[in-house]
């Protein structure tokens, strides 16, 4: 039976501060090493920050891409990962052939395993989309990677799933914003700044509609209706003006919870995923019962596609 000893990390980043990002991002990769873990998993532009990103014209953007795989920040997780011995998987700016992009890489000892850039970007202008799903070898399993709202349009799943993906790293900087869902919404500074006495409130938010309640409405679904595990993970904290919830957690391909980090501090958890679910889970068999005749030329009918949250609108 294949086994892989996963990690989930979440910390609250520094805008823009790539030193400070990276010291945390190998301190945690530290404390899972030592703990047993073979992969570690960061959120989305865990090198750079995020949010802050929608306040920045295109030179100040421009100014923290670098490009992959001969920059500094990648350059910096192959270290570690050689230094401790682990893959690690983290989020960074990256410019390449005059565009900029969201993008996340995989890296060991060996180097560069894969890069993804996402297909969905939004929160500036300047950011390019990328234009292709990527699975991975990574310790005998094969893996995929979807950035944040990648995740919210199913297909992406299904296409990832399809290419032989048994592992799909999700990072997010995600939850705890408005949109058209009831009960969703900013959670309150007053709660993040009483968390140490009294945080019974601010971890019902967390939990609550705002969060945790938001995302166990349909992530499951991901991980269930295509029989693949899940490693999701999200900053806890400010990441730019946005409080987020963490909950970074992965799923096994039932869509059952396998670890959650319930903490408001910098951290991570751990899972040991098996290759036994991938074929006893529904997903496997549903995959297997496709009939594409039906419905191929429905799905690549052409749309307009408007990623945009309500959150952003007016910006």
């Amino acid at each position: 039976m294949r086994t892989l000893k996963i990690a989930t990390a979440q910390f609250q980043p520094s805008d823009g501060d790539k030193t400070y990002n990276l010291g945390v991002i190998e301190k945690l990769t530290l404390q899972a090493k030592a703990q047993g873990a073979e992969v570690i998993s960061f959120h989305e532009l865990s090198v750079t920050a995020y949010t802050f990103l929608k306040d920045l014209d295109e030179e100040q953007i421009r100014a923290l891409a670098e490009p992959v795989p001969n920059g500094e920040s990648t350059q910096e997780l192959i270290r570690l990962a050689k230094k401790y011995d682990i893959a690690i998987l983290a989020g960074l700016v990256e410019q390449k052939d005059g565009k900029i992009y969201n993008t996340y890489i995989a890296v060991d000892s060996t180097g560069l395993l894969a890069r993804y850039s996402k297909l969905h970007p939004f929160i500036s202008k300047y950011l390019s989309a990328g234009e292709e799903y990527v699975v991975f070898d990574l310790k005998g399993w094969k893996c995929g990677i979807l950035i944040c709202y990648d995740n919210n349009v199913i297909e992406n799943v299904r296409a990832t799933a399809l290419l032989g993906a048994e592992v799909i790293f999700a990072p997010h900087v995600t939850m705890c914003t408005p949109s058209s869902m009831p009960g969703r919404g900013f959670v309150d500074d007053n709660l993040w700044q009483q968390r140490e006495t009294d945080p019974a409130p601010l971890r019902m938010e967390f939990d609550g509609p705002k969060g945790m309640r938001w995302l166990m409405r349909w992530l499951p679904a991901r991980a269930f209706d295509n029989g693949v595990y899940y490693v999701f993970s999200n900053p806890i904290g400010y990441d730019g003006d946005q409080l987020k919830n963490g909950n970074s957690l992965i799923l096994d391909p039932y869509g059952e919870m396998m670890a959650e980090i319930k903490s408001f501090d910098d951290g991570f958890t751990m899972a040991t995923i098996t290759d036994d679910k991938l074929t006893l889970a529904g997903g496997y068999r549903y995959r297997n019962a496709r009939r594409p005749e039906l419905y191929s030329e429905i799905l690549s009918q052409k749309h307009h596609a408007v990623t945009k949250p309500v959150w952003l609108e007016g910006k």
